[in-house]
């Protein structure tokens, strides 16, 4: 049995690729600091917000709890975060940047900030203006509304 082609892009395929195209002008900057992506996404997030429980920097940073959980320890390992405990709540905890982490944000962000004025003078203002306005408008779409496609029923004598 031959199945239709597939007619249009892959569309999230190329939205990594050019993730990756934007990460490899970040990663050298990063990786200089002794930092991983993860790391410098939670840094850059706790210099804006001051104060998270972990939960909530999993949900910024798009970093899945089981990860959250090494990325985190080891980033307290090496002082650039604290963890505090609430009073009136043993159980849950907030993070926050210690004075060695805000040095890291203090001295990576002009090399970032730079390497997005780079990127937009190689980019154009136009190119990167309108990036911004298609991904913003992708992530205020309602997924709620787009309906959900019926799946065949399995059929346990074919497998992958």
């Amino acid at each position: 049995m031959s199945s239709r082609p597939i007619t249009y892009r892959n569309l999230p395929q190329l939205i990594l690729k050019a993730r990756e195209k934007l990460l490899g002008h970040f990663r050298p900057l990063i990786s200089h600091f002794g930092l991983t992506e993860q790391q410098w996404r939670i840094l850059r997030t706790l210099d804006e917000m001051k104060q998270l429980e972990p939960r909530q920097i999993g949900e910024l940073c798009h970093i899945l709890s089981p990860s959250l959980a090494g990325v985190l320890s080891r980033m307290e390992e090496n002082g650039l975060i604290t963890r505090t405990r609430f009073e009136t709540d043993q159980r849950r905890v907030t993070v926050g940047l210690t004075a060695k982490g805000q040095g890291v944000v203090a001295e990576l962000s002009p090399l970032i900030m730079s390497q997005y004025q780079a990127i937009e003078q190689s980019f154009g203002p136009e190119l990167i203006q309108a990036l911004y306005e298609v991904m913003d408008r992708v992530l205020r779409v309602d997924d709620s509304l787009m309906p959900k496609l019926q799946l065949p029923q399995n059929n346990p004598k074919k497998k992958a």
